[in-house]
């Protein structure tokens, strides 16, 4: 009997570091995170599992604005192939952007084409964004949400060089 009381109390010791790993799961940021719709949302994490809800004004309603897409930057002339260093020049016309516009705040989506494998692409299209996002953040601006797309939402044929160049860009989108 106490032999398998032994070896029973090795399985649990064993298994523990896993249990552990497994219930903390991913971490998630407290901050709002703004939907493609202009909406927000507060997000919070307890410790143990991450949750957004919305958020509201006293009245009920959602608190939402308006989007509207007012840069895209090419990667092209940003952004040497396969890195997320903004080119020198390229940092201080993003800061003169970011300064002279009167937007209450910025989501900032990165976005790649299709030559590189599927988490290649979206690693860097999020490298590509955090960076511009970094510089936004230094120039004042207040910036919601930065996100990765990789290569799933192309705006141009990947078939051909003209299109890929269209496809390999940072959007930036302005809520008022």
């Amino acid at each position: 009997m106490i032999g398998r009381l032994s070896a029973l109390v090795l399985c649990v010791a064993m298994a523990a570091p896993q249990i552990a790993s497994a219930q903390q799961g991913e971490r998630y940021i407290p901050g709002i995170w703004i939907d493609p719709d202009g909406c927000e949302h507060w997000v919070m994490d307890d410790g143990v599992e991450g949750f957004m809800s919305p958020h509201l004004r006293r009245n009920g309603t959602p608190v939402c604005h308006k989007v509207s897409r007012c840069a895209i930057v090419p990667t092209d002339t940003m952004f040497a192939t396969g890195s997320a260093a903004i080119a020198p020049g390229g940092a201080d016309s993003l800061r003169n952007f970011f300064s002279s516009n009167n937007a209450n705040g910025f989501v900032i989506e990165g976005h790649t084409d299709s030559r590189a494998s599927d988490a290649s692409n979206m690693a860097l299209s999020e490298r590509r964004a955090q960076a511009v996002a970094q510089v936004a953040q230094q120039a004042g601006a207040r910036v919601y949400s930065v996100r990765g797309f990789g290569e799933s939402r192309p705006v141009s044929s990947n078939a051909n060089a003209a299109g890929m160049a269209k496809n390999r860009r940072v959007e930036i989108l302005c809520l008022r």
